[in-house]
């Protein structure tokens, strides 16, 4: 085997293994199966169990799908939540996930493969996982090579910012959304470089995929436009960018518009007019270049500086005269509090009083990315230093993605992605270049005298290296286990601690509770609690519920914390009133369990203010001295 042009056998060799790994038939295997069995510590630690609150309405409206079919699904009134105003359901969630699960289901079942919805449901996420790493693998190729590809897709597989929405039993819909955001990046990237209706078409379809599955897509459908306008500004726009984004923007626009919970969203609110704007530019422009070729300089000079002119007063008056006749929906609560953080506190506190909603904290990065925080940076020199149109793309994912991280913590998850994507190719980059100095000793005496006397220890510099860098993968790894196994695989249904001889306690009062409420009340009972229980109780008790995690109900929400606040007296007239036969109180003082069915002081006297009578009930008139 003959040396490579940057070094002697060593790095030929180093260069050959991840051809071989890149271009053999299995690519990723290890990363798939790491992906997957990582995210398993809460299966085998307490039984296959559905997490948190949200999966427990997603397996309940995946299993109704299974059981009786899409057209029921979709023409669901759901009487047993949200009473007596019940909730219509097919109209008001992404069908992603569950169709997904629901498919599956199904055709294991075809084969004869029997397995419960339940047990489909809790390991989708780690499944999907498994995806994400062949999807971040071939993203990471198209930016800079096989090799950090192949180093990210490891990456992406154990980070914890990324598992701790896709463990096992998280069935949430971020659990599919990751992969199919880094499909539609990929597919835009292949369209961007091809110019390809192709690949521009299946960009569409994975978005259209993404949008099915999590409101999160906003995110996607403003940063491809801000990629074309970016190559506008930069004079990198061309033909390819022109086919490859109208063919993304029209398809996607009318496949997403199918989505019932979207709806004309995509040509009727503030959050899609970017990309409406961009597309209309792209319109200009390719004008501007075919006036271009037919003008002298001095006419099209002229003509320009009309036409645009007269086009930006007519667009600026169009759409000041659409956003005040309410043809145009204002920004939501959300886009707005991701610009503005002190706007859900101070206008929309039921967004502000969620955990996940709060700003993220300096040691929260370090916990969820460790070794990325430090090799993000190198990735991102990397992409400016050897600037391309799908570099850009990248280098622009990654800036956007920090600060919305910073803003809210859940927006950690679409943070992990690209700075394991950034670091991959920072590793690579790294390692690469010092692995082109290691084993000289073949070469000749006079190459090695001439190179010992401008680098006497470049062998033992590139040793030192790697070596240091291996060190620090080895410990990203172990980090991102214990993470894992520690801090994201406790299910909140099922509690444990530790006794004083060190054996694990289990305390099962959640699903024991909500067992006892399916079998000792009435089918018709009205179950009151905080909005955090609605989920849980309707799928595991089968009860109505008055509020529930949905909350779009403000003033329900404000009524039933009006109950839990006031006095017996005030409560019993409240629940009265919303005609209540049970009440779910959760108090967690005796096992330090952080959470009550009223938690968070700061946020309840703005929770009750939302009807007039809640108004009056201030938190200093019902706080103790020794806390809530």
């Amino acid at each position: 085997m003959g040396s490579s042009p940057g070094g002697g056998p060593g790095a030929a060799r180093v260069g050959c293994t991840v051809e071989q790994m890149a271009e053999g038939g299995e690519r990723i295997p290890e990363e798939r199966r790491s992906a997957f069995s990582t995210r398993l510590f809460a299966v085998l630690r307490f039984e296959s169990v559905i997490h948190e609150f949200d999966p427990y309405f997603n397996y309940r409206t995946t299993r109704f799908l299974a059981e009786e079919g899409f057209y029921k699904f979709h023409n669901w009134f759901d009487d047993r939540a949200w009473y007596p105003l019940g909730r219509i359901i097919g109209g008001t969630i992404y069908p992603g996930l569950m169709i997904t699960s629901a498919a599956i289901y199904h055709v294991l079942h075809f084969f004869h493969i029997t397995i419960d919805i339940r047990n489909v449901c809790v390991f989708l996420a780690p499944l999907f996982s498994s995806f994400t790493t062949i999807v971040t693998y071939h993203l990471t190729k198209e930016l800079k090579d096989a090799g950090a590809g192949l180093l990210a897709a490891a990456m992406i597989a154990v980070v914890p910012g990324y598992i701790s929405r896709s463990v096992a039993g998280s069935y949430d819909n971020e659990g599919i959304a990751i992969f199919c955001m880094l499909l539609t990046y990929y597919m835009w990237i292949k369209a961007v470089k091809t110019g390809s209706i192709y690949w521009a078409a299946k960009c569409a379809l994975a978005y259209f995929y993404m949008v099915s599955s999590w409101g999160g897509y906003v995110f996607l459908i403003n940063l491809i436009p801000l990629h074309v306008l970016v190559l506008m500004l930069t004079g990198r726009f061309s033909h390819r960018i022109y086919v490859a984004y109208c063919t993304v923007y029209c398809l996607g626009t009318i496949l997403s518009m199918q989505i019932s919970f979207v709806g004309f969203q995509p040509v009727l609110s503030s959050e899609h007019m970017a990309a409406f704007g961009v597309f209309g530019l792209c319109q200009i422009h390719a004008f501007v270049d075919y006036l271009r070729s037919k003008l002298n300089p001095q006419q099209f000079e002229v003509l320009f500086r009309s036409v645009i002119s007269l086009v930006g007063f007519v667009l600026l008056t169009i759409g000041a005269l659409l956003m005040l006749t309410g043809k145009i929906s204002p920004w939501t609560g959300r886009f707005y509090s991701l610009l503005d953080p002190s706007y859900a506190k101070n206008n929309i506190p039921i967004i502000a009083s969620v955990s996940e909603h709060q700003p993220t904290t300096w040691s929260s990065y370090y916990f969820d990315l460790q070794l990325l925080v430090f090799m993000f940076p190198v990735g991102l020199y990397y992409c400016f230093s050897n600037l391309s149109d799908a570099r850009i793309f990248i280098i622009m994912y990654g800036v956007t993605s920090m600060y919305f991280s910073a803003v809210m913590v859940r927006l950690m998850l679409v943070l992990a992605p690209v700075m394991c994507i950034l670091s991959g190719i920072g590793v690579s980059q790294v390692l690469s270049t010092y692995m082109k100095n290691l084993d000289i000793s073949r070469q000749d005496k006079k190459s090695k005298k001439q190179q010992d006397s401008t680098y006497p220890i470049k062998n033992e510099v590139a040793s030192g290296m790697i070596l240091v860098m291996a060190f620090f993968l080895i410990t990203y790894t172990f980090h991102s286990t214990w993470v894992t196994s520690e801090a994201y695989s406790s299910p909140s249904i099922v509690l444990s601690a530790r006794g004083g001889d060190g054996s694990r306690i289990i305390f099962d009062d959640f699903r024991e509770a909500y067992y006892w409420l399916r079998h000792n009340t009435p089918e018709d009972a009205k179950v009151m609690s905080w909005w955090d229980y609605g989920y849980q109780i309707t799928a595991m008790a089968n009860r109505t519920i008055l509020v529930d995690n949905n909350t779009w109900n403000n003033t329900h929400i404000s009524r039933v914390g009006q109950a839990m606040a006031s006095t017996e007296e005030k409560a019993y007239e409240i629940m009265r009133e919303l005609d209540v036969s049970y009440v779910l109180v959760i108090f967690g003082g005796l096992t330090g369990h952080q959470q009550i069915s009223v938690d968070g002081p700061d946020w309840r006297e703005h929770r009750y203010r939302e009807t007039h009578q809640g108004a009056r009930l201030l938190y200093s008139n019902w706080g103790v001295p020794c806390g809530p």
